[in-house]
């Protein structure tokens, strides 16, 4: 029988989300890849409970992870049944929901139809009675910006979700949405976007409409798919993803443009003692909005070497000024 490491709560940082009372872990799990049912479930359980004695409160779902779709969320209800539904109150469960599920006109997008059912669906396949956090997982510009926003409002009157969130929404959208919910009283404290050093956009408007609105980000993909590790350090490994034709994310164009400012930025990483994840994963954290990182892992040794990144998350003036001029070179 599982017991958790009781000396978790003292090896993670804790942030505010927004101007919410929401804390989560500095660094969340994401469940995305490695916990479908192509995957070992004994490693997918170990990862996720070692997750846990690391202090790691949070684990990020969406009803279309997997593969297959929705078999993310079935294989982390098994664990929440045999392992951790005892610490559900220790933990943040959250799902999205917007991305192809089924059949039809309702498998997708914001209207209310697909929201209401889409997150029915999920809580089924955790077996939770609610999510802490639920998200419309993309924009939808066909459907009126305020349906999707009372379909998620609903969800929390009907105590299915305590706060809401919304993900890969452009600064406007998020706005406009933002305004909607605080007509509503929604709790909405949450966005999920991409960011890493090779992907900025959200510098550009999003972090200012976050700041401004009380809104807390939670960032996904902060290692560029693998770039922004040693990896590719050398060139292009084989069985790699970036050597893979069907990768959508890593091609070997894209790692080749990147392979010099990746080994420079890795001998400033060791300067800091830190390896290149490290010191990707810290650099997220230096943005005031940022509450949280996403990072995932196909082994509870990644993901423990990606907590070590806390033990140096502060970054002299110079060190980011060598940054700056790394990533524009």
């Amino acid at each position: 029988m599982y017991q958790a490491n009781s000396e978790r709560y003292m090896q993670m940082q804790y942030n505010r989300v927004g101007n919410s009372g929401l804390k989560l872990p500095a660094l969340s799990l994401g469940l995305w890849h490695n916990f479908g049912d192509t995957d070992y479930f004994q490693n997918q359980k170990e990862i996720v409970l070692g997750a846990f004695d690391l202090g790691i409160t949070h684990f990020d779902l969406a009803n279309n992870y997997g593969p297959p779709a929705g078999s993310a969320e079935i294989n982390f209800g098994r664990m929440m049944k045999e392992e951790l539904g005892a610490y559900r109150d220790e933990l943040i469960i959250s799902s999205k929901a917007g991305y192809y599920m089924w059949e039809g006109p309702y498998g997708e997008w914001g209207s209310k139809k697909n929201i209401i059912a889409s997150c029915d669906q999920s809580l089924k396949r955790v077996g939770v009675e609610y999510f802490d956090i639920f998200y419309h997982h993309r924009p939808d510009y066909e459907t009126p910006l305020e349906e999707t926003a009372r379909a998620l409002d609903l969800l929390v009157h009907q105590g299915k979700a305590l706060y809401i969130g919304v993900s890969n929404y452009d600064a406007q959208r998020t706005l406009e949405i933002s305004k909607i919910f605080k007509q509503l009283g929604t709790p909405f404290i949450i966005h999920q976007p991409n960011y890493n050093m090779f992907d900025r956009w959200i510098e550009d408007e999003l972090v200012d409409v976050l700041e401004n609105e009380g809104i807390g980000a939670i960032v996904y993909s902060p290692l560029a798919q693998g770039l922004l590790t040693n990896k590719y350090l050398h060139g292009i490994p084989e069985h790699s993803r970036a050597s893979r034709s069907d990768s959508p994310f890593l091609n070997e164009e894209k790692v080749e443009k990147t392979l010099a400012s990746v080994a420079r930025l890795n001998e400033l990483a060791e300067s800091r003692g830190q390896t290149l994840a490290e010191m990707a994963l810290a650099w997220n954290m230096r943005l005031k909005s940022v509450a949280s990182v996403i990072v995932g892992a196909s082994s509870l040794k990644q993901l423990e070497s990606n907590v070590k990144c806390l033990g140096n998350v502060n970054f002299t003036e110079q060190e980011l000024q060598t940054i700056e001029q790394l990533l524009k070179d």
